[in-house]
């Protein structure tokens, strides 16, 4: 039998709206706390303005908001999770984000066919963990859809 940690991928796992999401690691470039966040004229609903980090600007997109749960306050444990796909660069605004996991790929299944618009065309996939189901994202579904982002000059 293949050892299951031999194929696996490190994800970074965050919390949202009370469920456990994953991001696979390679897309992630850093973490940080949500600090002051520049609100942009005429940006969709869920994003909630730019950020300045690093000498660059990045949209930050609500993941509450974009999922259509109820927004949330800001507190000490929300993060903004800065990835790279599709060819962008944007921020990730969630509950909280602090594990680290590798991820076998014999965990991982495809989204049930019983889930049905939006909320699964943005899944690639449910891996468990244990006792626990962690949804993971497709982040150039969530990032790529063709919607007014802001892109940075």
């Amino acid at each position: 039998m293949p050892d299951p940690v031999a194929r696996s991928e490190p994800y970074i796992l965050f919390e949202l709206a009370g469920t456990s999401y994953g991001i696979p690691s390679r897309v992630v470039q850093q973490m940080e706390m949500v600090e002051h966040i520049t609100p942009v004229p005429n940006a969709p609903p869920f994003v909630e303005g730019v950020v300045f980090l690093r000498g660059q600007v990045i949209p930050a997109i609500n993941l509450r908001e974009r999922f259509g749960f109820p927004k949330a306050p800001y507190n000490l444990r929300t993060r903004l999770i800065v990835v790279r796909a599709a060819g962008r660069t944007v921020g990730f605004i969630v509950d909280s984000a602090r594990e680290f996991v590798p991820i076998s790929t014999e965990t991982i299944q495809p989204p049930p066919e019983g889930i049905a618009g939006l909320s699964g065309h943005y899944l690639a996939g449910i891996a468990t963990l244990g006792q626990r189901l962690v949804l993971i994202l497709d982040v150039e579904a969530v990032i790529g859809q063709g919607e007014a982002i802001p892109t940075p000059i």
